[in-house]
């Protein structure tokens, strides 16, 4: 009954999709006002809802959050951030992917590519990315766990061009550098003529889980062209966020 009574809870604050008051939850459950404030107090300690402005008024937690996001399949994630994906590219006028962040791994989970038919464009494909060597990985290890980042600067570096960067030193500026300008950028680093750009997707105070980014030949993709797409990439990556985390939420 207790447990029933917790999910209840969780389930009246999720729906509503707004912060809701202990009034209201108690009006919803029919609770007494005592038990339902306790209940609720019990889901904040576990930070499985949370009170964001001290008024009183609570929405589903990070913990919550968290949980449901890691319940989420590629193609729920897809679903979510396709729409804006879509829009991304024909306004880049460039192909668009989203990459996601797990078992220590990053990969390219969907790609949106330009309606203009006279447009050459680079479709990445899916998979697995190199931690060191690709723009969506980098965006997400810039701002993992210092150990995390270390892990992968003290592991194999491998040079897939010329333009690889295989040295600590070398990773290490260039992961200060992501993390003051907010997102990343690959050089030819895994094939030759070819650029990237991403930003990373951060969900609540979970971290950066995705990266949302931008593909193109090196013709286009030179570095004043990357710097201004990354810009509009950091814009892209909070409507991102905020979809798959909406998506968590309702569907909860």
């Amino acid at each position: 009954m207790h447990l029933e009574r917790l999910i209840q809870i969780l389930e009246i604050i999720a729906v509503a999709g707004r912060p809701v008051s202990v009034a209201e939850v108690q009006r919803a459950t029919d609770l007494p006002k005592p038990t339902c404030y306790r209940l609720i107090q019990s889901l904040v300690e576990q930070n499985l809802l949370d009170e964001p402005s001290d008024d009183g008024k609570y929405i589903i937690g990070e913990r919550m959050i968290r949980i449901a996001l890691l319940g989420k399949s590629d193609a729920d994630v897809r679903r979510c951030a396709a729409p804006l994906m879509r829009l991304a590219a024909t306004n880049f006028n460039e192909t668009v992917f989203l990459a996601r962040f797990r078992d220590n791994k990053v990969e390219i989970i969907h790609v949106e590519t330009p309606d203009d038919p006279a447009r050459a464009f680079i479709h990445p494909g899916l998979g697995v990315r190199p931690m060191h060597a690709c723009s969506c990985s980098k965006a997400i290890a810039a701002f993992a766990e210092p150990e995390f980042r270390e892990s992968i600067m003290s592991g194999s570096l491998k040079a897939y061009t010329e333009h690889t960067k295989t040295s600590e030193d070398e990773l290490r500026r260039e992961f200060e550098i992501i993390s003051e300008r907010g997102f990343a950028d690959c050089d030819q680093e895994i094939d030759i003529g070819i650029a990237s750009v991403a930003a990373p997707v951060s969900i609540g105070n979970i971290g950066a889980t995705f990266s949302i980014g931008a593909v193109g030949p090196i013709r286009r993709f030179r570095t004043e062209y990357r710097i201004e797409i990354g810009e509009k990439l950091k814009g892209l990556s909070k409507k991102v966020s905020g979809a798959i985390q909406l998506c968590n939420v309702t569907d909860t």
